[in-house]
């Protein structure tokens, strides 16, 4: 995994359809902070981020605000890092009270974003779009868009899938596979032979978004994945209920974590990087973790489909927002628009391994082959060849997302079954469908 091939040129110009609309109506007016605003020629803004997974990003970040410390004199970065169990809570908590940080990253879309949209919580960034052109690709500036007000700037672009020990695979005979079945057998042999098939967790409630995620749209596709969206089909259907019952039929035959809503996302990616568990069901995002801390050679696939090799989850992953009351307004969109130029996107790409959300060319990064082909994985969103479905927490709301995970988390420990969760879905999609 320390081996780095050279990337030949590759633009990243994605433009990813929206399934549904960034706008939750009713909601008050995020605008202008109404704070009074600090001129001071020295300001200190307080920059608020999920710990990172590996401690080498951290470093790697506050190495990046050193530079644009350096790029901007009298400006400097406090950075405040909290678990990232924590952040949801902690921030909502901070900036309700008037007292959160200047800048901070959260995830994007409705159940998110949205949220502290709804409550007036986040700076409003349409004049500093249009002030400073930033790059943005449409569709994501769509998902930080509420009330036709811009409220954030997207981070970077994301995949789901499963991660496997190719190594593992190559020593019990197993070969990648292209269909479910294909993959329940794998998970046989890999159980037979004392290997745990699927490192799942969902201690924090989040990863059953996920999981969701990756088997309905292999199942669906993108077309399926829109209509279930936009409510043009139900989400108590077959489908839903068929995904469902996926994770409900790997829990009963043992082939998970033992346990799944007992397992911390952390240590799930432990027991996968250790040999113990042979499937990492994630983000593209791991990539780097991978690399670093895997003793073995690592593949990148599809949940697979019923009938076939399965298609991708892609999407938009988290953003960076500014404060509705910051009173260093201007300093807080100058460490934003720091981060747009093409010199920080290429270094983004090389040492964090993120695929901003705006056009980037590659030409001459080192890249491992894994991240290699999840670079390759997102042209072909762009170019348009290939199928990809959606990372549903993302597009849908707080209360459906919550219905969601608890749902997921009932399914791993036996609780509930996937036609109840199916209906629960729905129930919540309507709910919020007619607010």
């Amino acid at each position: 995994m320390k081996l780095r091939t050279v990337l030949p040129t590759l633009a990243l110009m994605v433009a990813l359809p929206l399934a549904i609309s960034g706008c939750t109506g009713g909601a008050p007016g995020t605008g202008q902070s109404s704070a009074p605003q600090d001129t001071s020629a020295a300001q200190q803004i307080r920059y608020m981020i999920g710990q990172p997974e590996d401690a080498a990003d951290l470093e790697l970040i506050k190495q990046d605000i050193k530079a644009f410390e350096a790029q901007n004199a009298g400006i400097t970065v406090k950075l405040d890092v909290i678990p990232s169990e924590n952040v949801r809570t902690v921030l909502q908590t901070q900036l309700r009270s008037g007292e959160g940080p200047d800048v901070f990253g959260y995830d994007t879309g409705p159940g998110f974003a949205g949220a502290l949209a709804k409550a007036g919580l986040v700076y409003d960034l349409t004049d500093a779009y249009a002030k400073n052109n930033w790059p943005i690709y449409d569709f994501a500036k769509q998902r930080v868009t509420f009330d036709g007000k811009i409220v954030g700037v997207p981070s970077q672009l994301e995949t789901l899938g499963l991660f496997y020990n190719k190594d593992l695979f190559a020593k019990y005979g197993i070969a990648e596979p292209k269909s479910i079945d294909e993959l329940r057998a794998a998970a046989k042999t890999l159980a037979d032979n004392k290997v745990t098939p699927f490192a799942v967790s969902d201690k924090e409630g989040w990863q059953g978004g996920h999981l969701l995620s990756i088997v309905l749209s292999s199942d669906v596709g993108s077309k399926g994945m829109n209509d279930l969206l936009n409510g043009v089909t139900p989400w108590d259907s077959a489908p839903v209920v068929r995904a469902l019952g996926v994770w409900a039929e790997l829990q009963e035959s043992g082939f998970l974590t033992p346990s799944p809503t007992a397992i911390t996302y952390d240590n799930a990616n432990a027991l996968f990087y250790s040999g113990k568990a042979a499937i990492n069901p994630t983000g593209s995002w791991l990539a780097l973790d991978i690399e670093r801390n895997a003793k073995f050679q690592v593949g990148y696939i599809p949940f697979p489909a019923p009938s076939g090799p399965g298609i991708f989850s892609g999407g938009l992953g988290s953003g960076t927002f500014i404060s509705a009351s910051t009173k260093k307004a201007d300093a807080s969109i100058k460490f934003l628009d720091y981060g747009m130029s093409a010199e920080h996107g290429r270094w983004s790409v090389e040492k964090l391994q993120d695929i901003p959300a705006f056009p980037v060319d590659t030409t001459g990064i080192k890249a491992s082959p894994l991240f290699t082909q999840v670079l390759g994985d997102t042209a072909k969103i762009a170019e348009g060849t290939g199928d990809f479905g959606y990372n549903i927490d993302v597009l849908t709301t707080d209360a459906f997302n919550n219905a969601m995970w608890k749902g997921l988390q009932g399914i791993l420990s036996g609780q509930s079954t996937p036609e109840k969760v199916a209906g629960e879905l729905q129930k919540a999609y309507v709910k919020t469908a007619k607010k």
